[in-house]
């Protein structure tokens, strides 16, 4: 029979083992999760670059970024922070980089004289091509792809991975998701290729997804992925989805698998959610916008992944870092920051390190410039600007050995331009109910709980463990 002494010093080993473990499971994803963000610059009132780097590496736990050019001020800016960069190629070089010495130029001028003192993580070669529909662009596009990447290896920057934007707009049938698949013509001459470039080079495929496009007022509990909205039923695969965020993902996870590609990773290059629309627009608010970006930080850092990929987690860039008053369209263009141009936080989302203040209400005279920049209603998408086209390529060999062997760094983490556009899963006509415009003069309903789970949850832990020490003491 044990002696007290021993009892007592067994139970204080399993109470430290306990509390170990629980401190472990507590913590709250907001604490350790990174995430990206989309830098553009399409304001009058931002601040330098460096600046905005020096913010975001000290006082945020962003640490990638994805800029809309190659704007050497703000490559230099990032240099020595850790905060990883995905750059982009406008879609206007894109004949000029399916050519082997185009793309050794691109890469000496936009490359070489920063990295890797400032972390390139991949080159995105222009920005949803399939929606320009511009024949020259959609042609040169993987041969482009392919060529780059050869270029970077040849410069021994075989780290850097390549790969391009697209909307959901390359989805027919997306609704449910185990009916989706490529469209039309483009599955066979453009995504297979690009796939086996992708799954080759160990690089993803980058893809813009946003509920914000696809909700209306019926929908809105199930874009936000509150928690207990009845979701939508896949009758294919008999899973209910209860986020359209998931829903979208398996979508293209769908239409890469009826390829054979099923095993190259997914990477979210936009996706968010605006605090202001257009007067009456139901479910805009910096309410619905923090719930949107809160949950979306949680899931992509959990390690969960989605029904039909299961514990993967995804590489995703939150659209936008700062509010930008210049950006042309609807209302909504201009309100998708996490923060405004002076660095206060719309809302909190657990990304600061430090305290979260309220945003200061807007300027009467920044509220009359944004009122006439409105456009007459507010839409579902706006055309991204489009580069002249340069003509067809007439080099698209390169070597395919440069496609092979190069992984990105373990540690990956994942501009003003030609190339940018948030609107990006509303471009195209995608045949699913999911583009529905959201419906006009309604209220906006509350959100689901303040709170975060994760806040509740240590509280509980904390009454677990004084329990157990209390039974520990008395033994």
């Amino acid at each position: 029979m044990a002696t007290p002494c021993h009892c007592r010093r067994h139970a204080l080993g399993t109470f430290a083992a306990i509390y170990v473990f629980l401190a472990i499971v507590a913590q709250p994803f907001t604490t350790t999760t990174a995430i990206g963000v989309n830098y553009g610059t399409k304001g009058d009132n931002l601040a330098p670059p460096s600046t905005v780097a020096a913010f975001l590496a000290n006082r945020t736990r962003i640490d990638r970024v994805k800029l809309f050019d190659t704007n050497p001020d703000m490559l230099r800016a990032f240099a020595g922070t850790g905060i990883s960069v995905m750059v982009t190629a406008a879609n206007g070089d894109i004949p000029i980089l399916a050519t082997t010495q185009g793309a050794a130029a691109w890469v000496a001028s936009n490359v070489a004289p920063f990295y890797p003192a400032t972390e390139i993580s991949l080159v995105a070669v222009g920005n949803e091509i399939m929606d320009t529909h511009d024949p020259s662009l959609i042609d040169s596009l993987v041969p482009a792809m392919r060529t780059l990447k050869a270029a970077l290896a040849a410069a021994a920057f075989r780290r850097i991975r390549v790969s391009t934007p697209n909307s959901l707009g390359i989805l027919v049938d997306s609704s449910p998701p185990s009916a989706a698949r490529f469209r039309d013509g483009w599955d066979v001459a453009v995504f297979t290729p690009m796939l086996q470039f992708l799954q080759r080079s160990k690089s993803p495929l980058v893809v813009n997804a946003y509920p914000y496009f696809g909700y209306n007022g019926d929908t809105l509990p199930y874009a936000l992925a509150r928690p207990n909205n009845p979701g939508v039923a896949d009758a294919g695969t008999g899973i209910t989805y209860t986020s359209m965020f998931e829903a979208q993902l398996d979508s293209v996870y769908s239409a890469m698998k009826k390829l054979g590609f099923e095993d190259v990773e997914i990477l979210v290059g936009e996706t968010g959610w605006p605090t202001k629309a257009m007067d009456g627009q139901i479910g805009v608010s910096p309410a619905e916008a923090a719930e949107y970006n809160r949950y979306l930080i949680n899931e992509v850092g959990s390690g969960s992944g989605t029904p039909l990929m299961p514990k993967r987690t995804f590489e995703t860039y939150i659209f936008a870092l700062f509010n930008e008053d210049l950006k042309p369209g609807p209302v909504a263009e201009r309100n998708f920051g996490l923060f405004q141009p002076d660095f206060t936080p719309m809302y909190d989302v657990g990304i600061m390190k430090g305290p979260v203040t309220a945003p200061a209400p807007a300027a009467p005279a920044k509220a009359a410039r944004e009122s006439k920049a409105s456009a007459p209603t507010e839409v579902n998408g706006s055309s991204s600007a489009m580069a002249p086209s340069m003509g067809e390529s007439t080099d698209h060999k390169t070597p395919e050995a440069a496609e092979g062997g190069d992984a990105p760094p373990s540690s990956a983490k994942s501009g003003p331009g030609d190339s940018e556009s948030s609107e990006a899963a509303a471009k195209d006509d995608q045949g699913n109910s999911e583009k529905t415009s959201p419906r006009e003069g309604s209220t906006t309903p509350p959100p689901d709980g303040a709170a975060s789970k994760s806040t509740s949850f240590l509280f509980h832990v904390s009454c677990i463990l004084a329990i157990a020490l209390s039974v520990v003491m008395h033994v």
